[in-house]
């Protein structure tokens, strides 16, 4: 079966303009990429809030479904909390959440949003609201439809909100590979963390990468992958403080994907960041993720 890939409209949230720091537009250009290579989407249906409280503070949770945050925890988080931020971040965590079930039937399957990795029990920050990976992690865990979790975050900030969900969960073994000297300033420790210098490029980041994945998996034996594969370490990017060209992403996402396939662990995509000014490009680069799990579903079929 073809890599199956999840998207819904309500990912792009029109009422965060195009001037906006966040690429809001994306996840319709990623789409729109995809779907003129002959790719067809499976539409989630939108996170009960049953399922957001399994990650995150109740309380924070009616903030956000009924626009009613306070400033100072919307600052945070980088949105005006309105309906249309609500609907794409429910869209979003069933969109993970989606993908995670389609992982395990046919062994790799994509979220074309999600990653929002820095979003932790108390409330959401750096333009993340509800944290889709820890939702979908652990719904799968109460469903009894896996055992154990790793999430490998090669998003180029740290994932600190994974990292406090899941502290005192065995069940989820957190890692991440991020640059050292970028936000956010506090980075509670992750089960492993990799933290690299500025200005790193292809060679010494993707040798670094390799070492992660040799230690998550020898330290624990995971029956599901999470993988942020965020494009914020290229070049070109904003907020990344990284030296990585589109063929050192391109390595980076067939590395995990490969190391997935090769012990037979299902892997969920997830976008995670990308901040550059040309929301196209950081489209383009989203897109290789893709291509690197349409591989290996390529092969395992």
């Amino acid at each position: 079966m073809p890599l199956p890939i999840v998207h819904h409209a309500d990912y792009d949230a029109d009422s965060v303009p195009d001037g906006h720091r966040f690429p809001m537009r994306k996840y319709t250009l990623v789409a729109d990429i995809l779907r003129e290579r002959g790719e067809t989407f499976l539409v989630p249906a939108h996170a009960p809030e049953s399922w957001l409280h399994l990650a995150h503070d109740p309380a924070y949770v009616t903030g956000v479904l009924t626009s009613s945050l306070d400033r100072k925890t919307a600052r945070r988080v980088g949105f005006e909390m309105t309906p249309a931020i609500a609907a794409r971040t429910r869209a979003s965590v069933g969109g993970t959440c989606l993908a995670t079930r389609l992982a395990l039937e046919h062994g790799a399957a994509v979220n074309l949003a999600g990653g929002s990795h820095h979003a932790d029990y108390e409330g959401g920050a750096g333009f993340c609201v509800f944290n889709d990976v820890a939702v979908a992690a652990r719904v799968a865990l109460e469903e009894g439809l896996v055992r154990q979790i790793a999430v490998i975050d090669c998003d180029v900030h740290h994932g600190d909100g994974t990292a406090r969900i899941f502290a005192d969960d065995p069940r989820v073994f957190t890692s991440s590979i991020h640059c050292e000297d970028n936000w956010p300033r506090e980075k509670p420790p992750s089960d492993l963390d990799i933290g690299l210098d500025k200005g790193m490029g292809d060679g010494a980041y993707l040798s670094a990468l390799e070492n992660m994945i040799g230690q998550v998996f020898a330290r624990t034996a995971p029956d599901l992958i999470f993988y942020n594969a965020g494009v914020d370490p290229h070049a070109g990017d904003r907020l990344g403080h990284l030296e990585l060209s589109d063929d050192g992403l391109k390595a980076r996402d067939r590395i995990v994907a490969e190391a997935c396939r090769a012990r037979a662990i299902p892997i969920v995509g997830v976008l995670g960041g990308g901040y550059s000014k040309d929301p196209m490009a950081v489209a383009r680069r989203h897109v290789f993720m893709v291509e690197a799990l349409q591989e290996i579903a390529a092969v395992s079929a």
